[in-house]
């Protein structure tokens, strides 16, 4: 497969994003702006140092500092704002993006200004062909009571574009049975379930996240690849994951995984888990803070192993398994197939 091929083709697609954290979107500059609304000196270079990092550890610690440059309304509209255009630049139509309510509540922030702020962004962007929902998420470290009081916000704000519940963070500091109660409030809400799983943890942690709390979808989930029976329980329930190959270099995920210092994208377990069968959609997690953006993303398949075809198929994916009505999905995939056979992509 040519590069120069995959990019045509992907640029021209209409497509969907499902694995994307606003706070993760805020490039150097916009960090400059947050700071300087608030009296703090910082240049770009500044931002641009703290956005390395080679291990999980230093990529929270840089997560969270940047989210500390986010004190009202108006700064998440910003950053909203700037995502929304860069989506519409690269022919994005639908996106799920997660907002990061564990930490918003951990810094005794109001939500509900926040999450108006947001959604009015949102309800200016439909017109010009983005349709933004929201996944609030809890804080695994922040412990259950914290994901708790989080899930029973994100329920509340179903009104303004809230579709789902998920937790992030550091999978490893508690175990996931200790937060059944959360995704039970998300439940009874009639939100849709996801989790950060198996990103540096073991496979049994996406186990847990299934079996356990209920998710829907698994946010990475890469150590299904040491797992052949965890592959067929995905695959049986379809039930996919979201896949970030660029995150998981970054941030020394795959590295982790595959016992090793540094890894290589050509490492990366997704073409093995295309090929067994898994769901797998892609996406660029926090792509301000990994130097990437989805169309990079799909311009990394050849490398992963992926045919053209199959890359396409990945884009399909996104809106196959996007938490939409069934008519909206229904329209969104007819004219993803009406121009995936106008490229000669069938």
């Amino acid at each position: 497969m040519q590069t120069t091929d995959l990019s045509a083709a992907i640029r021209s697609l209409p497509k969907a994003e499902l694995h994307l954290h606003l706070e993760g979107s805020i490039r150097p500059r916009t960090a400059v702006e947050l700071a300087a609304r608030h009296g703090l000196a910082l240049t770009e270079q500044e931002a641009q140092a703290r956005y390395q990092y080679s291990d999980f550890p230093g990529f929270l610690e840089a997560f969270k500092w940047v989210t500390s440059f986010l004190r009202a309304p108006a700064d998440y509209a910003l950053i909203t704002q700037r995502l929304a255009e860069e989506l519409l630049v690269q022919n994005v139509l639908y996106a799920e993006v997660t907002v990061a309510l564990g930490v918003l509540l951990w810094r005794n922030q109001q939500p509900e200004p926040v999450f108006e702020a947001i959604w009015q962004v949102a309800q200016e962007m439909e017109p010009r062909g983005l349709v933004l929902r929201w996944i609030p998420d809890g804080t695994w470290q922040f412990g259950a009571e914290a994901a708790e009081s989080a899930a029973r916000v994100a329920a509340r704000m179903k009104h303004r574009g809230v579709i789902a519940f998920g937790m992030g963070g550091d999978e490893m500091a508690i175990p996931f049975r200790e937060f059944r109660a959360a995704y039970d409030i998300a439940a009874a809400a009639g939100l849709h379930r996801v989790a950060h799983a198996g990103e540096v943890g073991p496979p049994q942690h996406v186990r847990d996240a299934v079996e356990l709390l209920g998710t829907e979808r698994i946010g990475h989930g890469i150590a299904t690849m040491h797992d052949p029976a965890l592959a067929e329980l995905l695959t049986a329930q379809r039930i996919p994951l979201e896949v970030c190959p660029v995150s998981n270099i970054c941030t020394g995920a795959l590295a982790k995984q595959l016992g090793k210092t540094q890894a290589t994208l050509a490492e990366h377990p997704l073409k093995r888990l295309f090929d067994a069968g898994v769901p797998v959609t892609l996406s660029t997690d926090d792509p301000a803070m990994f130097h990437t953006d989805l169309l990079s993303e799909y311009e990394n398949c050849a490398e992963l192993g992926l045919s053209l075809r199959e890359a396409v198929g990945l884009a399909e994916a996104s809106f196959e398994h996007a938490f939409l009505p069934v008519k909206d999905k229904g329209a969104y995939l007819t004219a993803f197939r009406a121009k995936r056979a106008e490229l000669g992509l069938l």
